[in-house]
């Protein structure tokens, strides 16, 4: 880590909005960092490590949720609260919000007031939590190979957690690029790199993971397993499964109540 550690990184690409951000951090005496784009602001908050991140929701290129998703995504920055800026009032946004890792929202226009309170209190729970853990912040030297390995690990961990959570009907690739942050070739590179595989090849080898598991561990029925796994139908599921793994769903599950032949 260069430098002090900040209280606070401000991610936002209004110079209105940070000259007022700015201005009520120094007005508190808090240490902060500031970036004016969303993926040099990711890699601030991987080389500062802030307490406390004020993201701005709405930025070009990337916004402020995929942001959000990689920060969680980087063993280095997963812990930082995240708190988003943003002029949208409706409830979805927030919830969308919310799901990518958020910690709390601070409305635009700004309220000089809520702003200090909110980081406040956020900044005296991240305290809170360091010291209850006596974990210290690792050294630039501890962590650097991390860093440096990071971007494809980081950028294929926030694909996987995605397609995980969506797997019964998962977004395209273009879809998943731009939750991602990423253009699709960047993403699909990613997955080679740190894989070996494109994006869709992983997805397949991970719903055929989950269905040998859900198969053999639960006495869940072959057609449920295939519909939240996301296949069209139990025939295409089955054949996909004997297809990798050599033996049918059914077949599978019948090897688990063969008794075990006696040693001689």
């Amino acid at each position: 880590m260069i430098g002090a550690r900040p209280d606070v990184l401000l991610i936002d690409d209004s110079l209105v909005d940070l000259r007022l951000l700015m201005n009520l951090m120094t007005l508190r005496d808090l240490r902060f960092a500031v970036g004016q784009e969303p993926e040099r602001g990711y890699e601030q908050a991987v080389l500062l490590r802030p307490a406390l991140i004020l993201l701005d929701v709405r930025m070009p290129r990337m916004d402020g949720f995929a942001v959000c998703r990689r920060l969680k995504a980087n063993p280095i920055t997963r812990d930082i609260p995240v708190i988003f800026l943003t002029a949208a009032t409706d409830l979805e946004e927030r919830l969308a919000g919310f799901a990518a890792g958020g910690v709390d929202f601070i409305g635009k226009p700004f309220d000089p007031r809520e702003v200090l309170a909110r980081v406040g209190v956020h900044l005296e729970l991240a305290a809170r939590r360091v010291n209850e853990s006596n974990v210290s912040t690792p050294s630039a030297d501890e962590s650097g190979d991390t860093t440096l390995a990071s971007k494809d690990q980081v950028i294929v961990n926030t694909a996987q957690k995605l397609l995980r959570d969506q797997i019964t009907s998962p977004p395209s690739l273009e879809q998943l690029a731009r939750l991602v942050g990423v253009n699709r070739r960047r993403l699909n590179d990613a997955f080679q790199a740190f894989l070996g595989q494109p994006v869709f090849g992983w997805l397949r080898e991970e719903r055929l993971r989950q269905a040998h598991a859900l198969v053999f561990k639960t006495d869940t029925s072959v057609s449920t397993i295939s519909d939240c796994l996301g296949y069209s139908t139990p025939a295409n599921f089955t054949k996909a499964f004997r297809d990798r793994y050599g033996i049918t769903p059914t077949e599978l599950r019948a090897s688990r109540s063969k008794p075990v032949a006696a040693a001689d």
